[in-house]
């Protein structure tokens, strides 16, 4: 196993990959949510080499970075290759859920498909804060498994107490309600790193136009 205080994160700019990672990721480009209002996706991400790294990495004592990239055959072919793309705000995403783990005081679980999706994901049909990296599915916390509502709602409540302006979607079968898991979220988050290559650059300022003329 590697030496974690030797692995790091590469930011990269979604709008200078490859056109068929950009096809799937759409850096930028502008889609509605479900009550038709423009959100405009990430724009940088961060590179993960490989599953090992991915499994290595930790966004936070708790939570490692594969958890937020675990998805099955309803994502993209393309983007469960390596390397994959996380959008910067995961670690957002990470710092909030820990602070969720430390109030639990128990290992909380992350569903397949249940945290970062791609554009492309067959799941991905409008703008949800799972295209931006900064929402999960909790299908189970300690022993207990979130499908009744007594359990979704005891533990959505306590994460709208300790995580001012959370989301936590109430139970039920309808849109923006689950009934097998706790879906949290911080809303339609957009990072730029410090360091993040091409900010400003005309090249990357004619594909952003691009990006949002492909949306209308």
């Amino acid at each position: 196993m590697s030496d974690e205080s030797s692995l790091e994160l590469k930011v990269v700019d979604g709008l200078r990959l490859d056109e068929d990672v950009r096809s799937a990721l759409r850096p930028g480009a502008l889609i509605e949510d479900r009550q038709g209002r423009a959100r405009r996706l990430p724009r940088y991400f961060y590179e993960v080499p490989s599953w090992q790294f991915a499994c290595e990495f930790r966004l936070s004592p708790n939570f490692s970075l594969w958890e937020f990239l675990n998805v099955d055959l309803r994502e993209n072919e393309q983007m469960r290759q390596f390397p994959r793309y996380a959008p910067c705000a995961v670690t957002s995403l990470a710092a909030h859920l820990e602070l969720f783990r430390g109030a639990v005081g128990t290992p909380v679980h992350i569903a397949a498909n249940g945290g970062y999706r791609t554009p492309s994901h067959e799941f991905s049909g409008y703008a949800s804060p799972h295209l931006w990296g900064t929402a999960v599915n909790i299908y189970r916390i300690g022993d207990q498994m979130l499908d009744e509502k007594d359990q979704i709602g005891k533990f959505g409540s306590l994460a709208r107490d300790i995580l001012p302006g959370v989301c936590a979607r109430p139970y039920g079968r309808g849109p923006l309600e689950s009934d097998d898991h706790l879906h949290l979220d911080i809303g339609f988050v957009n990072v730029v790193p410090h360091d993040a290559p091409g900010e400003g650059g005309e090249q990357a300022a004619e594909a952003l136009a691009g990006a949002g003329e492909e949306a209308k």
